[in-house]
């Protein structure tokens, strides 16, 4: 045999020995090695590692953060209503140790202890809100409660929580169609009072117009009465003066005012002595003022 092969034959033993006794723990990437079925260590970075096939064993997990989509779940509200929620939740590898422990590295196995975990979490903080606080209400304070909540019940399984969030809220038919009556009733009592309270205010203006309409005409009708008195007493005033000045012809006057008054239009009949005062000047050709 000559060197050459048995070079190339150390060569290929040396590479099959290196390749089985050696592994590689790549950037995202944790590993831990198992001696006889226990852990002997898991603190790899990212590298070129040996060990001893049949005596250890080298298990490598991934260590980017890992998203869980739960997708529609049923929870109920303070009310005992329930609503449909959808949500998914960020994790990853904290400790490969407890992880590899209580999961044996299992990502099903996690994702479904995750579940029930954060669905926990979520159920209790559902519980302590109204369907309306949990529709309406600040939603990414229940999702800080709900990660820190997580987190603290993930890290016996060595999984931190990156984030948990909701993307969802729905409510059931039958609670919508009950939850939307109610809202209709209430905008229905609701705008059953802005129109009663409208109505009040209407009647009270116009209560108050009528009021004031009253009072301006009663002022009007005072002062309208006090203006005809005052000038019915100077007309009465200038008549006196006038009379006093020259009786006969103001007497005169006013006769003739009379008589056509009296004789004014056609087919006026009147029934009366000749010698009343009526036709006092009726016939006299003197009608000299006496001095």
């Amino acid at each position: 045999m000559n060197k050459t092969l048995v070079t190339l034959i150390v060569i290929t033993i040396v590479s099959l020995i290196m390749t089985s006794c050696t592994f590689i723990v790549n950037e995202g990437e944790m590993a831990l090695k198992k001696k006889l079925g226990q852990i002997s260590r898991s603190d790899y970075t990212p590298g070129l590692y040996f060990f001893i096939p049949g005596y250890q064993k080298i298990v490598k997990f991934d260590s980017r953060i890992q998203t869980l989509d739960q997708g529609e779940t049923r929870f109920l509200t303070k009310e005992k209503k329930d609503v449909v929620v959808d949500f998914y939740v960020k994790w990853r590898i904290a400790n490969v140790d407890d992880y590899y422990t209580s999961t044996g590295g299992n990502i099903d196995t996690t994702e479904t202890l995750l579940t029930e975990r954060v669905g926990s979490a979520l159920r209790a903080e559902f519980g302590k809100r109204t369907i309306q606080e949990v529709i309406s209400g600040d939603r990414r304070e229940i999702m800080n409660l709900l990660t820190k909540e997580s987190t603290s019940q993930a890290k016996e399984l060595g999984v931190k929580i990156v984030d948990v969030r909701v993307k969802k809220i729905d409510l059931p038919t039958k609670v919508s169609e009950s939850v939307y009556e109610r809202m209709r009733t209430e905008r229905e009592r609701v705008a059953r009072d802005f129109r009663a309270k409208g109505n009040e205010i209407a009647e009270k203006i116009r209560a108050k117009a009528d009021r004031e309409r009253v009072e301006i005409l009663a002022t009007a009708y005072k002062k309208s009465e006090i203006l005809r008195g005052q000038g019915e007493a100077e007309s009465a005033a200038v008549y006196a003066k006038a009379f006093n000045q020259d009786r006969e012809f103001f007497a005169f006057w006013r006769s003739l005012s009379a008589y056509e008054k009296v004789f004014k239009g056609q087919g006026n009949v009147m029934l009366i002595k000749p010698d009343s005062a009526f036709f006092r000047y009726f016939g006299q050709k003197n009608l000299t003022p006496e001095k």
